[in-house]
């Protein structure tokens, strides 16, 4: 059997994207996409994205280049997916709540080529553009009109519409397939920093791998009809992005999410599946005209566990939640909650906690640990002993763009990826995380780097110290806290209110505090170091807030 050798026939490279070629074959007179009025086959979808291809490759687009775009969950979002990897570029979706001068420091970081953008988003993509150095030359535009029609004529920038690319591309273009399953898909940024972008670079393999294996956990069949209330702009939709096309499901798309639209979605289309942070949950649950689904709604959320009340309301609604665990890194949930029968006898409150546990791996995960940040050994399974959470598998990450040294930190020579996060492990196998070891705030899925706020608190005129922590939000699973010391003899002290404005006209607003603490002194080690996990407590006894929805 040694002399044995993988051949052009068994080594063919492994890549989502065959999972619309054969979508078209099985499915082909079933529903793809849903948005509005408007209802295409998985045929004509297969279609439309080879003419997109061809037409992004006529438009100088090589294999290797970046192609990024800026856009809500709309038919020509899902279409990118395969169209843009097709051509054979990079596929880079970027986060549409992140400001101008973000999207172009992350623009300029991918270099990227093209840029398709939703005419809601013009204004801020051309910002973003505006501020790029003389020297750096402009990508090019795509706008996406979707169903308005425009008096304005477009920037000379922007190279045509959306729609007419489609119309003009060639429905028999080959499409590029990777040369190798190494190769890279998709440019995903884990935040939105302006200081050190760090760009998640995925392999065809890898979202090949992460794509079955989400099915696969969370047990999704033939013909699912899913609602798009997950950006797919948040690591590519967990993957379902590629997944709803190797089951054939219908993807309902919404441009914007509220509990009116979800609802009158979900009636009208019978949605079967969908995803989101536990923000959607609470939003759905605190709804006040909502009533009991006809049939059950499977609603798979990841990020911090929602809280046990958020899970009985929403579960009494109809919905069947479960919680997993996953990074931008891991482009989906490798770690799931892995509900077992016999667990549904126990009281709700025992379920709730059950539910709320990140999990076990999934089956496409190879190993995942919780490793003593010392000795590097597993720690003990007792439910209390904390450690590094790890892992090892072929949905990992090729690396972060441009970023060795980042790479090489977190994908260790020792063969585990350390997520950055802290966690135990039950005796049951179960692991649960209980901290970050960055002090990530993860807010309404997003996550904010308490580390970038706290700089842009520094470069108030009147701050002397500043720390930002978590506060639980009943809302937003938690939003950012700032604890801040002003400066001795300065003449007017800032109120919160002109400090959290100050913070909003330099962040994106997911990132700025909804409270500021004012303190005559910071709690400090003895060697002068701001002790977050003292500030973490203290906005934990202030309570939870009640946010109004901003989505």
């Amino acid at each position: 059997m040694d002399q044995m050798k993988p051949c052009p026939a068994n080594s063919c490279p492994q890549t989502p994207l065959t999972f619309l070629e054969r979508a078209a074959t099985v499915y082909g007179d079933s529903p793809s996409v849903v948005y509005k009025t408007t209802t295409h086959t998985w045929s004509q979808t297969h279609r439309r994205c080879l003419q997109l291809a061809s037409s992004i490759a006529a438009l100088g687009i090589q294999r290797g280049h970046v192609v990024s775009v800026v856009a809500p969950n709309t038919p020509a979002m899902y279409e990118l997916h395969f169209a843009v990897p097709m051509s054979g570029a990079v596929l880079n979706t970027v986060n549409t709540r992140l400001d101008s001068q973000t999207i172009s420091v992350l623009l300029r970081h991918a270099q990227s080529k093209l840029v398709f953008v939703d005419y809601h988003f013009r204004a801020l993509v051309l910002e973003a553009l505006s501020i790029y150095p003389p020297n750096i030359q402009h990508p090019k535009l795509v706008l996406i009109m979707d169903d308005v029609v425009s008096d304005s004529i477009p920037s000379s920038s922007t190279v045509s519409d959306y729609e007419g690319l489609v119309k003009t591309g060639d429905p028999e273009f080959k499409w590029i397939r990777p040369l190798n399953e190494w190769d890279p898909i998709t440019l995903n940024y884990t935040s939105g920093t302006t200081s050190s972008p760090k760009g998640v670079v995925h392999s065809h393999r890898a979202i090949f791998v992460m794509t079955l294996d989400s099915l696969i956990d969370w047990s999704v069949p033939k013909h699912p009809i899913y609602l798009w209330t997950l950006p797919m702009f948040h690591s590519n939709g967990w993957c379902f992005t590629w997944g709803m096309a190797a089951v054939g499901g219908a993807n309902v798309c919404l441009r914007k999410v509220d509990p009116p639209a979800v609802y009158s979605a979900i009636q009208r289309n019978h949605v079967t599946h969908m995803c989101g942070a536990p923000v959607i949950l609470n939003m759905l649950s605190n709804f006040p005209s909502a009533v009991p689904l006809r049939n059950p709604v499977h609603f798979l959320t990841g990020g911090a566990p929602p809280p046990a009340a958020v899970l009985l309301r929403t579960e009494s609604l109809g919905f069947v939640v479960s919680h997993g665990y996953g990074l931008t890194e891991v482009s989906g949930v490798v770690v799931s909650c892995s509900w077992k029968p016999e667990w549904n006898l126990l009281p709700a409150a025992e379920r709730a906690r059950l539910k709320a546990r990140q999990g076990v791996r999934t089956v496409g995960l190879t190993e995942v640990d919780i490793l003593d940040p010392v000795s590097g050994l597993s720690v003990k399974r007792d439910g209390s002993t904390l450690g590094d959470i790890v892992m090892r598998g072929g949905s990992l990450m090729l690396g972060y763009l441009k970023n060795p040294e980042a790479t090489a930190k977190c994908m260790r020579e020792n063969g585990w990826f350390y997520t950055g996060d802290v966690g135990v492990m039950h005796p049951d196998g179960y692991l649960e995380i209980k901290d970050r070891s960055k002090d990530i705030i993860i807010t309404g899925g997003e996550n904010v780097s308490s580390v970038e706020v706290e700089s842009v608190l520094y470069s108030h005129p009147s701050v002397n110290e500043a720390a930002v922590v978590a506060r639980p939000d009943e809302f937003w699973g938690e939003t950012p806290c700032a604890f801040v010391n002003l400066k001795v003899g300065i003449d007017r002290k800032p109120t919160e209110k002109e400090v959290i404005e100050f913070c909003r006209a330099k962040l994106p607003h997911y990132m700025v505090p909804r409270t500021v603490v004012f303190r005559e002194e910071l709690p400090k080690t003895s060697t002068g170091k701001i002790q977050k996990t003292v500030l973490r407590d203290n906005a934990k006894a202030m309570g939870s807030l009640v946010a109004a929805s901003r989505l």
